[in-house]
């Protein structure tokens, strides 16, 4: 095979907290192999390697014949969380050290007297200031003291810092400074990491740009390393091609890119699996979806619309206090917009003080995982009581390469959960299911309504190594009427890094009024970030001609707080742009809100730019010819129904041996090596031509 089609081949990488998957694709052919290990958390690129390995192994390919590598990965939002990056310093503005600290002036709990707020990743003590001033407009007030400069890079030199990130007041509007200083401070210390809050987060908003530039600064040198092990790691397997990295907005970037923007890379293994679920419903004529992708460690909730995900400017890292938004670290970079709950396999159950059964956050991860590993763990997790409740085999988890425990599933189940409640030994699993479930149809319900969306116009996208499992009682809870559990649900993120194209986003700040605006200016900018945009492509050897180019504002009425994102046509613009324009503004405040745009000044405040490759040519997956369902019926296993409050003997199904138009009623399992699908009581199942495993539930029409 790899003599035959060389460098037709690409891996998909997606490092997660409790598992690392690897999907290996041969675009010549759309032969396809996937493999699971568990993730080494101490070093994540010890993982990686096996499961790439174990994906070569399998396919018989050789990795000098692999074109690219798409990883990503968990380790710049995990560095944040436990605090595990380079110890950073700040220069600003004097008078601006503890705007990190003012943050907002915002109790996200007002009515908490102990409430305490996000701790910055910079110290007070590592905070400079130097005498600069440049206007809201642009203009220089003050000129930058560069022997002041001068004196803070002897100060980080003599201190030992290793990295610094420079935020200056209204450097969106010009960043002379920023680049004046960094260039200075860079000839005195030419290894020290150096951010301009100008070239990370390039807009308006002080506290946000502020802590936005300092986790990059945080995380590079960490990335750095991380990246130039993981390369060497994988030069030495003999690989020959190109690691490619998952932004957090769905796009993928050259390594090099992620060293400069490490703070992109952070929600890109969630990324991932939402743009695997746009692509597989784009395929399936189902272009609008609710993605659900529960693995080991979380579980993630994303709208498909029109065949896309949302797009957010903004987020937040290391939430403490409840999840509570503004009780973490706001990030300025462009994320697809998900929900993310501490639910997955390894999430911990516990009885708290109230005698009241809790679910996550907290996981056994991969070590030591669920009690079932037999790996060291003793502390009930969701796996377990899948496990209890039959929906697993103990013998085919991983299709047989990880047997599981069910005796020490039972006994971390019925010691702290059945035995302190006075309950049976399936009440407890059930329990725990069940809480697990509300919790995320819940998360999934907010998700949906605070986009102005009905949840049940849209089917559910499973996918994860516990998400098909959890599927079906999700989906009655919220009220769906339809599930679809893609082939190979288990890596199912893994596809998204195969579909995606090579992507970056650009920002500048450029505040004023629709009608008073300086367009030469506007035209400017979008020419500035599109020649960037660009440089960067070629520099992954896109061709000019397939360069795609899309630009829109974020956009507000004029005394709000808040913007909404806002198409800008193509071309040059000029004060007869202004009508169209606000027409646009108008449509997409018409679908947020459902009502029309009240008849006030619009603001402009930040002028975004997105250039994209073309997106790879995936083949779909191929699965066995048309037949008769009966004869993948691998065997029979009791699992419980709670419609019967009881266990039921029913049918389990070789995912591999059903093939297209193949259909089968409810209660089954149907079983692949990497994740279970639970088909519950009254639901019909059917294969569609793009092997989905497509589950109505009762009331829904029978399909075709």
């Amino acid at each position: 095979m790899a003599n035959e089609r060389p460098m037709n081949v690409r891996i998909g990488v997606d490092v997660g907290g409790t598992f690392t998957d690897v999907l290996l694709v041969d675009d010549a052919t759309g032969e396809y192999h996937v493999a699971k290990t568990l993730t080494t958390s101490d070093d994540p690129s010890v993982g990686v390697i096996r499961a790439i390995e174990a994906s070569l192994d399998a396919s018989g390919v050789s990795a000098a014949d692999v074109r690219n590598v798409i990883h990503g990965t968990t380790l710049v939002t995990n560095a944040i969380i436990q605090r595990r990056g380079a110890r950073t310093a700040l220069l600003t503005t004097r008078g601006f050290k503890d705007v990190l600290d003012i943050a907002r002036e915002h109790r996200f709990d007002m009515y908490d007297l102990l409430l305490e707020p996000p701790t910055p990743l910079v110290a007070r003590e590592d905070r400079y200031e130097v005498d600069e001033r440049i206007l809201a407009d642009g203009e220089v007030y003050r000129s930058l003291n560069l022997d002041q400069v001068d004196a803070v890079a002897d100060d980080l030199k003599r201190r030992e810092i290793h990295s610094l990130a420079i935020v200056f007041l209204h450097s969106f509007r010009n960043p002379d400074h920023e680049r004046l200083a960094g260039g200075r401070i860079r000839e005195r210390l030419p290894d020290l990491r150096i951010s301009l809050s100008s070239n990370v987060a390039g807009e308006i908003r002080e506290y946000e740009r502020t802590s936005t530039t300092t986790a990059n600064a945080y995380v590079q040198a960490l990335v750095d390393h991380y990246l130039d092990d993981l390369e060497d790691k994988l030069r030495r397997t003999g690989f020959a091609g190109r690691l490619l990295i998952m932004l957090s907005n769905g796009g993928i970037a050259t390594a090099e890119t992620a060293r400069r923007f490490p703070i992109r890379i952070v929600e890109s293994g969630p990324a991932a699996g939402a743009l695997a679920a746009a692509e597989v419903g784009r395929r399936a004529g189902q272009p609008n979806l609710l993605s659900f992708d529960m693995g080991g460690t979380t579980a993630k909730a994303c709208l498909i619309e029109n065949g896309h995900p949302f797009i957010s400017h903004e987020f937040e890292v290391d939430r403490r206090y409840r999840f509570k938004p503004g009780s973490g670290l706001p990030i300025k970079a462009p994320a697809i917009d998900m929900i993310e709950i501490g639910a997955g396999g390894g999430s911990i159950a516990r009885v708290d003080q109230f005698d009241l059964i809790k679910v996550g956050p907290e996981s056994a991860g991969a070590s030591p995982g669920p009690a079932c590993y037999g790996l060291g763990g003793d502390r009930p997790t969701v796996t377990d009581a899948d496990l209890v409740l039959g929906y697993l085999d103990p013998g085919f988890f991983l299709g047989g390469r990880m047997p599981l425990d069910v005796a020490a599933a039972e006994r971390a189940l019925v010691s702290q959960i059945a035995s302190p409640l006075g309950l049976s030994l399936t009440e407890a699993a059930w329990a725990v299911h069940q809480i697990v479930d509300e919790s995320m149809a819940s998360a999934a319900r907010v998700h949906t309504v605070e986009r102005g969306r009905n949840v049940r116009r849209f089917p559910l996208f499973a996918f994860g190594g516990a998400g098909p499992v959890h599927a079906f009682h999700v989906a009655r809870i919220l009220r769906l009427g339809r599930i679809i559990a893609p082939f190979a649900a288990g890596v199912g993120s893994s596809l998204g890094f195969l579909a995606a194209p090579i992507a970056f986003d650009f920002v500048r700040g450029g505040v004023g009024l629709l009608d008073r605006l300086s367009w030469a200016d506007v035209d400017r900018l979008y020419a500035e970030m599109e020649a960037d945009g660009r440089a960067l492509l070629a520099q992954a050897r896109i061709a000019p001609d397939e360069i795609v180019v899309s630009r829109s504002c974020d956009m507000r009425l004029a005394g709000q707080a808040h913007q909404i994102s806002v198409a800008i046509p193509a071309g040059q613009l000029t004060p007869a742009s202004a009508d169209a324009i606000r027409r646009q503004f108008d449509d997409t405040y018409l679908g947020l809100f459902k009502r029309a745009a009240p008849g006030v000044p619009i603001e402009a405040l930040n002028w975004r730019v997105h250039v994209s490759g073309p997106p790879p040519v995936m083949q779909p997956f191929r699965v066995a010819a048309r037949g008769d369902a009966g004869a993948a019926v691998k065997g029979r296993r009791p699992i419980y129904l709670p419609e019967r409050n009881s266990f039921v003997t029913v049918p389990v199904y070789d995912r591999y041996l059903l093939g297209n138009g193949a259909r089968f009623d409810g209660p089954a399992i149907v079983e692949e090596r990497e994740s279970t699908i639970v088909v519950g009581v009254g639901a019909r199942a059917h294969i569609d031509e793009w092997a989905n495993v497509v589950v109505d539930l009762e009331g829904a029409p029978w399909p075709g």
